[in-house]
């Protein structure tokens, strides 16, 4: 089902995923960033907002036309709705009764997803649902989730995508890992039809959807505009990244002398793996209140930039900056596909821009790849 339909009718299907039971999450303006949040309407959605980035740098800003979702990745991915940051496993009281806590995670859906994030999730769908110890959680959390995709027509300067394989347009089809996907196109009102969006369902709760937008058969000149805008799209990444060979890359650089260049800049704060659609790692914590009666166990995100991620018997493994950041970079693009079997980038650029210093990894990959004597 591809079909077109006015700006002015987002709000009617945000209306129809409230109707059916879903609790709708966008992104938003909220403290002079563009954040993803639980929204009620089409009027919380960023109307003529985009945004200007850089490595360690990010602003908001007011564009010249009225849309939606010209804006590049914010600072959050939509990970903190399938894989919060803290999340209660079980409580217990000193008599030895002990609770599990409850799991009843709301049904989610996910209007404005870009691509790269869309190749994120099914990464996490990978590492967290597969295998002999999946995260039933999880699974519960992302079996309920309905999935909005919004192709990128207007990357920011820190994007790759396209390097990854990761966007700017999802891959149409049945099946693709979402259940809706725009195209977002605005036009000169004189030369053509105005805001409006191109609509095609991945999936047939995605019909069903779509069905209840007001809304007309997808038409030449729309499809042929959504469809150079994204081509455009992916003609003006501000970053590239030859992802070829990174497996062998990782392992044969591990001496190099760039590690130790990238670690005088490096605060070990962990912003980059906190930003990361697709890292992972957890840590258990127990905490109990002031008179000893009631004790919890928590699930937090851990970061392997913290020294005690990599503590063992005796000390921690990992002591150094060099160290640290090595092991998130080799791994990230190393050893991640070892163990899943691609890489752990997608190209968002969430890392370049919320680092503080700067660190801008393709410049690592380049880097490292000259020490080799490749050429990209």
């Amino acid at each position: 089902m591809r079909v077109t339909f006015e700006a002015t009718a987002l709000n009617e299907l945000i209306e129809a995923l409230q109707d059916a039971g879903y609790q709708v999450a966008g992104p938003t303006v909220r403290d002079q960033a563009i954040v993803l949040a639980e929204i009620n309407s089409a009027d919380d959605l960023p109307w003529g907002w985009g945004v200007t980035l850089d490595a360690g740098s990010y602003r908001v800003r007011r564009r010249a036309d009225r849309a939606v979702f010209a804006h590049s990745a914010g600072p959050q991915s939509w990970k903190p709705f399938l894989h919060p940051a803290r999340v209660p496993l079980w409580s217990a009281g000193r008599d030895g009764t002990m609770e599990p806590a409850p799991d009843e995670p709301p049904r989610y859906a996910f209007l404005g997803v870009r691509p790269c994030d869309l190749r994120a999730i099914q990464i996490q769908d990978r590492v967290l649902m597969r295998g002999e110890h999946a995260d039933t959680a999880y699974a519960r959390r992302r079996s309920g989730a309905f999935i909005v995709v919004v192709n990128c027509v207007e990357p920011g300067a820190t994007c790759f995508c396209v390097s990854m394989g990761a966007g700017p347009g999802a891959e149409p089809g049945q099946d693709k890992g979402y259940d809706i996907a725009l195209t977002e196109v605005v036009d000169d009102q004189a030369e053509g039809k105005g805001h409006r969006f191109l609509a095609e369902a991945g999936s047939d709760r995605g019909t069903e959807i779509l069905a209840q937008v007001t809304h007309e058969p997808a038409d030449e000149p729309t499809v042929h505009a959504a469809r150079d805008a994204v081509t455009a799209a992916a003609d003006h990444m501000g970053r590239t990244m030859e992802a070829d060979g990174l497996h062998e890359l990782m392992g044969a650089t591990r001496e190099s002398p760039r590690w130790d260049e990238v670690a005088d800049r490096c605060l070990t704060c962990g912003n980059c793996t906190m930003v990361c659609p697709t890292c992972f790692c957890t840590t258990v914590e127990d905490v109990t209140d002031l008179t000893g009666e009631h004790a919890e166990r928590w699930q937090t995100w851990a970061s392997c930039f913290d020294v005690d991620f990599s503590y063992l018997h005796g000390g921690s493994v990992r002591t150094s900056p060099k160290s640290r950041y090595r092991q998130w970079l080799t791994h990230k693009l190393g050893t991640w596909h070892d163990q899943f079997g691609s890489s752990g980038c997608v190209g968002c650029g969430r890392c370049i821009v919320w680092c503080p210093v700067g660190i801008d990894l393709t410049e690592e990959v380049a880097a490292l790849r000259d020490d080799l004597g490749e050429t990209p």
